[in-house]
C-alpha cells in the first residue's frame, strides 16, 4: 500500500511510485530493529573483559535499563588520487552551460572510511527468569554489544515505560555520541494524554549530530533546510519511516553578512561543477576532493594565496572554504550578454474601480518616495503603462517639458508608438517622472471607465522589455473584460475559462527574463487561479488584498503602502538561473515555488528577490553506506541591480545514518509540514481537494504507525509519537484549516488560490507563522527571561496553545501570524493598554502611555515586526467586537463548522492506525 508521501506525487511521476508497491515488514512490539537483532547476556566478569574493546566504560550498576553499543574496528579504504589537469572551459552558449552541468556518467567513488563507534537506542523491557544467553558471541565478530546487569525485581519495580530525561541521560551518560537532544528527540510521547506539547518560545530547528566543527560551518536553517536531520543511508529505510525527504530553501534572502569573493579563479570540480565549500576535504596542498561526486581536484595556482590572512600555501583557510554560504563576483565566462540594467516597468489599472478605491493615489506617493531608494545604479530604466478600456503609454523623454500620454484604442493587435521614450533613464528623466506621478491621480479622477484591457496591457509590457529583460509590476482591481486573455467569472466549479494566452505569455517573458509581479486589489472575483501563472512561470511575486478601500477598509490601504514600500527598495536579482546539486546516490524529482524548469535541475528566474522560498522533494537512488555524510549545494547565479555577475552559493553538510530509529530523531516537523502543503496543493489541483486533504492524514498515520511498528517498544493504549514528531498532528490539523486546504463554501475562490500561491512560493517561517499563528498572553508579561536589545528590553511571553481554554475575561493576548496579527482584549484587559475613549474596533495602532506594560508591549511588537520583511497589520478586537471571528478562526486546536478538534483529530488518527 502506498504510503501518503508517495500517493502525493503518484499523479507527477508515475515511474517512481510504482516500485514503492512492495509493503513494509510489519516488526511486531518484541521484534527489536536489525541493529539490535543480535544481543548477549554477560557476566559481570566477561562484561568487564567486553569492556576493554568499547571506546567508553559503562559502569556496572544493577539497574532494569537494556542498552546496547555497536562497535566498529577501523577499516582500511582506498583512496582514488587521480588528478585533474585541462585547459578552461570554453564559452558557454546557454544558461545550461553556464552553470554548469549535472553529473557525468562515470565517478571516483572510493572512500577512506574512519573508526565509527555508534550508539544506537537504549530500550526499556522486563526480562523474567533470563539464564541463558540469547546468543553467545563470536569471538572473531566485529559487533560487542554490551547489556548491564538485568534485574530480577517484580514488574511492579521495573522502570516505567514512558522514560524521562533523566532516566535516558542516566542509562547513556557513560556512553560517547549521543547528543542529549537526539536522545529527547526519541523520548515517546503519548498524544492523548501529553496535551502540553508547544516549547515555550517559537521551535528552533533541530541541530544536525555533526562535530563541533562541522556545525559551525554548516548553513543556517534560516536559509537550506532538509526534512531530514539524519539521511536514510536507503530509500528502503526512507520507505520504513514514512517521512519526506526534502529541502526547504530561501537562496536569496537578506543577510547581516555575507562573504564576497573576488577572484579570476572559481574553483569547481571538474566531475560535477560542485563550488569548492568547507566540506571537501583536503589532500594536501594540492588536491581537493569533492564532498559530492568524491573526485580529486587540482588546486589552481592562485587559490593557494588566503586574501584574508595574506599568506601563502593555505588554500584551506580562504574564505570559500570557512563559510558555507559565500557570494562570488562572476567572470565573464558567467555572460551570454552584458549584465541588464534594472528595468522597472509599472502597469496600472485606472478603472473606475481602481480610482474610486483609493489604491493610484497611495501608489504615486509612494513610489515619489521612494523613488531615490530603488535598487539600481545610473543605468536604471523605468516606464509606465496604464489602462482601462484601452492602453496609455508614456513619454518621458528628456527633452519634453511634460510627460506625453500615447492612447492605443486597438487592443486586439496591440504595438508599442514609440521605442526610444517610454523606458526611459531615471537619472536623466527623473523630473519628468516625478511630475506624471504627481499628476497622474487626477487625470483618472472623473473616469467612469468600467471595462479592463488586462491582457493587452500585458502584452504591450512584453514588448517595451523584452530587448532588455526587467521587472514588470501589474496593478490589477478587477475581472478582464476586455480583448485577448479577457476573463468569465467561474467561482461556479463547473465554469471553465481558457488559460493558454496567459500562460503561454507568462513563458514567453520567463525566456526574455521578465519577471511579473501581480498586485491584485479587489473584493470581487477575479480568477486569481488564472492571472497567478504569469508570475507563476515568470518566477514573480503575488500579492492580494481583497478589501482594499481607502474609506471602508483604511487599515488594509495602509499595509498596501507598507507593503509596496517594502516592495520598491528590498534587492532583486536580474536574468537569474538556480542549480540544487547533491551527494552522489541523492537525487531531485520535484520542485515548488515560482519559477520555470529550463532543464531537469536548472530553475530559470527571470528575477529574484528575497522573500521567495522554494521547496524541493529528494529521492535515495543509491545506498549511501560509503559515506557518513551527504551534502547539498544550491547555486544561484544573477545580475545585480548594479550589473554585476554574482554567484550565491549555500552548502548543507547532514550524517547519514542506517538505523530508523535515528531517522526519528533527526525528523524536522515544520519542515516537513511545509513540504507537505506543497505536495497537498500540487495534489489539490492535479486531483482533488478531498484527495490532498486524505493524504495529509495519512501521512500522519503512516509515520506514526511505521514508529509504533518499528522502533517503539511502548505496549501502554494510546497515540504514541517521538518528541520530535509529537506536534506532527497538530501541524496537519492546522493545515486542514487552512483557507488554502478547508473543505466549505465559505472561502472564496480567489482567496483559497492566493493562499496556495503563499504555500508555494513563501520561506518556512512565514509560511509557519500563517498554518500556526503564535499566541501570547499580555497583560502578565514580565522581565523575565527577556532579551536586552540595543539597550531595550524584549518581554518574551510563553507561547499558548491555539484554543479557547487558554482565553480569560480578564486577560488581553496577542496573536502573531504572520501578516495580520489580531490582538483581542478581555474587559479589564483593556485599561491596561488602551485608554477605553480611545478604543474602537480595529484600531491599528496601539497608543504609548507611560507604564511599565505599555513599553513592555510596544517592545515586543516591535521586536517581532523586525523579524519580518514586510509589515503585519494590527488589528485590536475586543470581546464583543464581531470582528473577534478574525481572531478566534486562528484557534485550530477547537473543533469548528466542518472540521474536528485537535483531540477529535488524534482519535480519528489513532482508529485509522488501528485499521
Amino acid at each position: 500500500m502506498l504510503s501518503a508521501m508517495q500517493r502525493l506525487n503518484e499523479f507527477h511521476f508515475y515511474s517512481f511510485w510504482y516500485v514503492f508497491r512492495d509493503p513494509t515488514p510489519n516488526l511486531s512490539a518484541d521484534t527489536l530493529p536489525i541493529s539490535a537483532a543480535f544481543m548477549c547476556y554477560f557476566s559481570p566478569a566477561s562484561m568487564s573483559k567486553a569492556l576493554q574493546s568499547c571506546t567508553k566504560p559503562l559502569k556496572d550498576n544493577s539497574s532494569s535499563q537494556l542498552c546496547f553499543v555497536l562497535h566498529l574496528p577501523p577499516f582500511s579504504g582506498g583512496d582514488s588520487s587521480s588528478t585533474t589537469t585541462g585547459s578552461a572551459s570554453p564559452v558557454p552558449n546557454s544558461y545550461d552551460s553556464l552553470e554548469g552541468g549535472s553529473y557525468p556518467g562515470t565517478y571516483f567513488t572510493q572512500l577512506l572510511i574512519n573508526i565509527q563507534c555508534y550508539v544506537y537506542s537504549a530500550f526499556w523491557r522486563h526480562l523474567k527468569n533470563l539464564t541463558q544467553p540469547i546468543l553467545r558471541p563470536d569471538p572473531s565478530s566485529n559487533l560487542t554489544f554490551l547489556l548491564p546487569h538485568i534485574s530480577t525485581q517484580p514488574q511492579s519495580q521495573m522502570c516505567s515505560p514512558f522514560p524521562n530525561m533523566s532516566q535516558l541521560s542516566a542509562a547513556l551518560g557513560g556512553l560517547s555520541g549521543v547528543p542529549e537532544l537526539e536522545v529527547e528527540a526519541l523520548r515517546p510521547v503519548n498524544l492523548l494524554q501529553e496535551r502540553n506539547l508547544l516549547p515555550h518560545q517559537p521551535l528552533d530547528a533541530p541541530e544536525p549530530n555533526l562535530s563541533a566543527d562541522l556545525k559551525k560551518a554548516n548553513c543556517s536553517p534560516d536559509t537550506f533546510r532538509c526534512t531530514l536531520t539524519n539521511i536514510p543511508q536507503t530509500q528502503a529505510l526512507l520507505n520504513k519511516a514514512r517521512l519526506p525527504l526534502g529541502l526547504l530553501l530561501h537562496p536569496f534572502r537578506d543577510l547581516a553578512q555575507l562573504p564576497v569573493i573576488t577572484s579570476n579563479t572559481i574553483v569547481r570540480c571538474r566531475s560535477c561543477r560542485t563550488y569548492i565549500n568547507p566540506f571537501v576535504s583536503f589532500l594536501d596542498q594540492r588536491r581537493w576532493k569533492c564532498n559530492l561526486c568524491y573526485r580529486v581536484n587540482d588546486v589552481p595556482d592562485e587559490f593557494m594565496y588566503n586574501p584574508v590572512t595574506r599568506s601563502y600555501g593555505e588554500p584551506h583557510k580562504r574564505p570559500e572554504v570557512q563559510n558555507s554560504t559565500v557570494e562570488f563576483i562572476a567572470s565573464s565566462d558567467y555572460m551570454l550578454r552584458p549584465p541588464q540594467p534594472a528595468v522597472y516597468l509599472f502597469v496600472l489599472d485606472v478603472s473606475h474601480n481602481a480610482v474610486e478605491g483609493g489604491y493610484l493615489n497611495v501608489f504615486c506617493h509612494t513610489l515619489l518616495e521612494n523613488l531615490d531608494k530603488m535598487p539600481g545604479d545610473t543605468r536604471t530604466r523605468v516606464g509606465f503603462i496604464t489602462f482601462n478600456s484601452t492602453i496609455h503609454f508614456y513619454n518621458l523623454h528628456e527633452s519634453l517639458s511634460q510627460p506625453q500620454m500615447l492612447v492605443v484604442s486597438d487592443i486586439d493587435d496591440i504595438f508599442i508608438p514609440t521605442h526610444d521614450s517610454l523606458l526611459v533613464n531615471l537619472k536623466e528623466s527623473r523630473v519628468l517622472v516625478r511630475v506624471l506621478l504627481t499628476s497622474l491621480h487626477s487625470m483618472f479622477s472623473q473616469t467612469r471607465e468600467t471595462h479592463s484591457a488586462l491582457g493587452p496591457a500585458l502584452q504591450a509590457a512584453y514588448k517595451l522589455t523584452s530587448p532588455t529583460g526587467g521587472r514588470v509590476s501589474v496593478f490589477q482591481t478587477q475581472l478582464p473584460t476586455l480583448g485577448p486573455g479577457l476573463l468569465q467569472s467561474r467561482e461556479d466549479p463547473n465554469q471553465r475559462s481558457s488559460t493558454k494566452s496567459i500562460v503561454h505569455l507568462a513563458l514567453d517573458c520567463s525566456g526574455q527574463q521578465i519577471g511579473v509581479d501581480l498586485f491584485l486589489l479587489s473584493s470581487q472575483y477575479s480568477d486569481l487561479a488564472s492571472l497567478a501563472c504569469m508570475s507563476k512561470f515568470s518566477a514573480g511575486s503575488i500579492f492580494y488584498y481583497p478589501s482594499l478601500h481607502h474609506v471602508h477598509n483604511p487599515a488594509q490601504l495602509d499595509k498596501f503602502q507598507k507593503d509596496l514600500e517594502r516592495y520598491l527598495t528590498r534587492k532583486i536579482g536580474f536574468e537569474a538561473v538556480m542549480r540544487i546539486r547533491c551527494t552522489k546516490g541523492l537525487s531531485i524529482h520535484t520542485f515548488h515555488g515560482n519559477f520555470f524548469v529550463r532543464s531537469t535541475d536548472l530553475l530559470s528566474l527571470a528575477n529574484i528577490n528575497p522573500d521567495s522560498g522554494f521547496a524541493v522533494q529528494m529521492s535515495i537512488e543509491e545506498s549511501l553506506a560509503d559515506t557518513s555524510l551527504a551534502c547539498f549545494q544550491s547555486a544561484l547565479l544573477y545580475t545585480s541591480s548594479k550589473g554585476k555577475r554574482r554567484i550565491r552559493v549555500h552548502t548543507l553538510c547532514l550524517p547519514v545514518v542506517s538505523q530508523l530509529s535515528d531517522v526519528y530523531a533527526g525528523a524536522d516537523v515544520q519542515a516537513i509540514t511545509c513540504l507537505l502543503a506543497n505536495m497537498a496543493i500540487d495534489r489539490s489541483i492535479s486531483s482533488s481537494l478531498s484527495d490532498a486533504r486524505d493524504a495529509l492524514v495519512n501521512a500522519v498515520v503512516d509515520s506514526l504507525s511505521a514508529y509504533k511498528n518499528t522502533v517503539s517498544n511502548i505496549q501502554q493504549s494510546g497515540l504514541i509519537a517521538p518528541a520530535a514528531l509529537c506536534l506532527f498532528p497538530l501541524y496537519v490539523l492546522a493545515l486542514l484549516k487552512q483557507k488554502a486546504l478547508r473543505m466549505g463554501t465559505s472561502t472564496k475562490l480567489d482567496e483559497r488560490v492566493f493562499a496556495m500561491c503563499e504555500f508555494k512560493s513563501q520561506p518556512l517561517q512565514q509560511i509557519m507563522h500563517a498554518v500556526h499563528p503564535d499566541l501570547y498572553r499580555l497583560d502578565t508579561m514580565s522581565d523575565q527571561g527577556a532579551l536586552h536589545l540595543n539597550d531595550c528590553i524584549v518581554p518574551q511571553p510563553h507561547l499558548l496553545h491555539l484554543t479557547a481554554e487558554k482565553l480569560t475575561r480578564e486577560g488581553a493576548f496577542l496573536m502573531d501570524c504572520g501578516s495580520v496579527s489580531p490582538a483581542v482584549s478581555k474587559n479589564n484587559g483593556v485599561a491596561l493598554f488602551f485608554p477605553l475613549l480611545l478604543f474602537y474596533e480595529y484600531q491599528t495602532q496601539i497608543p504609548e502611555l507611560e507604564t511599565p506594560l505599555s513599553e513592555r508591549l510596544r517592545a515586543l511588537l516591535a521586536w517581532l515586526q523586525d523579524s519580518r520583511p514586510f509589515s503585519s497589520t494590527l488589528h485590536v478586537v475586543k470581546d464583543d467586537a464581531t470582528a473577534k471571528t478574525s481572531f478566534f478562526q486562528h484557534l485550530v486546536e477547537d473543533r469548528s463548522e466542518s472540521a474536528l478538534s485537535y483531540y477529535e483529530f488524534l482519535l480519528h488518527i489513532q482508529q485509522q492506525m488501528s485499521k
